[in-house]
């Protein structure tokens, strides 16, 4: 680890150790699943841990080496709240973060992979990296198609954020080219991803869903549709 991602972990470390809950944490884990174990510290009480322990490491200096050295030393604890640690510092730092960090960003997708986490580096990591640069658009088309769906959900969804700026044709082509699959976290993320383009153009979502109703699954179609039918009904009453 670099010097600086080492203060971090030794400071966030110092702050959980003190906030750790065993009594709130078996809950948390059955939350995921049993995916992960974790120190049973909700979210409202480890955001200002981790915003001191950022302070305190100089967490503002912080370059995109020590953010992927960081970020890999928060995955190998075992307990969940160091990967949503870690994930929070990457949003604070993003504007740092290139085309370089994206190799990082696919083992940390890949890697103890689970929705909460993925989702929030598809959309607020990868997305930022690839809306900035945008020669980085040719790997989502490689992640689109990997047999990992983690990867191809992350590619499904790393243009949530980009609201009036996502390139519909894209977006279209990969809910498309996944329609097919029986894989619930594809399905859910194609309708996701299409439910947060009807806020920007509903007409071009409908006709889409519409065109592509027997390719599409039944839930990526209602969860594509949810906003446009919930304006419906309330323009009706």
């Amino acid at each position: 680890m670099t010097r600086a991602s080492d203060a971090y972990l030794v400071a966030l470390d110092d702050r959980f150790s003190g906030a750790r809950d065993p009594g709130r944490a078996p809950a948390m884990a059955a939350y995921m699943r049993d995916q992960f174990p974790f120190l049973g510290i909700p979210k409202p009480a480890r955001t200002p841990l981790e915003r001191d322990a950022f302070v305190a490491a100089g967490g503002n200096a912080f370059d995109e080496k020590d953010l992927a050295d960081l970020a890999l030393a928060c995955w190998s604890r075992d307990e969940r709240e160091y990967q949503y640690a870690a994930c929070d510092v990457l949003r604070r730092r993003v504007q740092v973060l290139g085309a370089g960090f994206l190799p990082t960003a696919e083992q940390l997708i890949t890697t103890k992979s689970w929705w909460d986490t993925v989702d929030d580096l598809a959309s607020h990591v990868v997305g930022s990296i690839v809306r900035a640069d945008r020669s980085q658009r040719a790997l989502m088309d490689r992640w689109l198609v990997a047999t990992d769906i983690w990867l191809a959900r992350t590619a499904i969804l790393h243009q949530l954020a980009w609201k009036d700026g996502t390139d519909a044709a894209w977006l279209f082509d990969a809910c498309t080219a996944r329609a097919g699959d029986r894989e619930f976290f594809i399905r859910k993320a194609i309708g996701w991803a299409l439910r947060s383009y009807s806020y920007v153009d509903a007409a071009a979502v409908e006709v889409f869903v519409t065109a592509h109703a027997g390719e599409l699954s039944g839930l990526s179609r209602r969860e594509a549709m949810k906003a446009i039918e919930r304006a419906r009904s309330r323009s009706s009453t």
